[in-house]
């Protein structure tokens, strides 16, 4: 019969012939959340396959119909319908009635919101630089205005380029390439994405000297790496993003322009993934913080 070990309350337990995993649990005494009473009108049993996916019962059609509706990727399963194969290792989502609350998809299902997903993703970082210089010279209201202006037209580029803003963080944004439809080389887009931003940027400027007597620059760091993309905040107030060192790893090579004197500069992921097709400037050795040894990373100057 298959093992099935259940995280994190680290306790293994032998299946039954044609027994569900929230069967299962329940029989090896876990107090496994099934709100529902285990029919699949609910999500508060999912549990995520850390180990023998591809030994579980392919879904119900109940399942199939929530997985559907949340947004589920395949190694997410609701234990009340999955019947194991073979040896797994899964971990409950759910663990106590605060967390029914938080996380039942039923209320975040209408928002269109994914549960989290791991996923390998290019990371797009823009700050500008020298706003606190220019933006002393204005009165707050002119501030606002020109952040909008500038972050307005840096929206089309990526886009353009199959890209969404994730976040904004004072004068900065952060954008994603490759979710949540997937992009057949999302370092490229992004780095496509960042020339077409430098461009935009180039084309404010006289706007920005004909108001205030004054302009800025920005500096764009791109990395490739693995993410966890999910629902985050609280309810009612979710926004998709992404989370992982892959993405401070992007912050951190925007920083690396103010060094390096650059204005775009991606990680040797994206080399691994666009690097005969880029263009390429100086390289930078540097240590990034937060990180042991040191990095290389690269200017971009066009793409071919």
């Amino acid at each position: 019969m298959p093992t099935i070990r259940i995280l994190p309350d680290n306790v293994t337990i032998e299946a039954r012939p044609d027994e569900t995993l929230l069967e299962a649990s329940l029989r090896a005494g876990v107090a496994h959340a099934h709100a529902c009473g285990g029919h699949a009108h609910c999500s508060t049993c999912r549990v995520a396959i850390e180990h023998g996916i591809d030994g579980c019962a392919a879904r119900t059609s109940a399942e199939q119909l929530l997985a559907e509706r949340l947004g589920f990727s395949p190694s997410l399963r609701l234990a009340c319908q999955t019947v194991p194969h073979a040896d797994l290792i899964m971990r409950r989502l759910i663990l106590d009635d605060e967390d029914v609350a938080l996380v039942d998809q039923r209320r975040r299902g209408a928002t269109g919101t994914a549960v989290g997903e791991a996923r390998e993703l290019a990371i797009l970082f823009a700050d500008i630089r020298g706003f606190t210089a220019f933006s002393e010279l204005l009165p707050p209201h002119d501030t606002v205005h020109v952040l909008n202006r500038y972050f307005h037209v840096m929206g089309p580029p990526i886009a353009r380029f199959g890209g969404h803003i994730d976040n904004y963080m004072g004068d900065g944004l952060m954008a994603l390439f490759g979710y949540p439809e997937r992009n057949k080389n999302p370092a490229l887009s992004a780095v496509r994405a960042g020339l077409a931003m430098l461009a935009a940027m180039d084309a404010l400027k006289p706007y920005l000297e004909t108001a205030y007597n004054h302009a800025f620059d920005i500096r764009i760091g791109i990395h490739y790496g693995a993410v966890v993309v999910g629902s985050v905040g609280a309810i009612g107030h979710e926004r998709i993003t992404a989370i992982g060192d892959a993405v401070n790893f992007a912050s951190r090579i925007e920083s690396a322009n103010k060094l390096a004197e650059t204005r775009l500069m991606v990680s040797d992921a994206i080399l691994d993934q666009a690097g005969s097709l880029l263009q390429l400037g100086r390289s930078l050795q540097t240590v990034i913080a937060g990180k042991t040894g040191e990095y290389k990373l690269h200017e971009v100057l066009g793409v071919s």
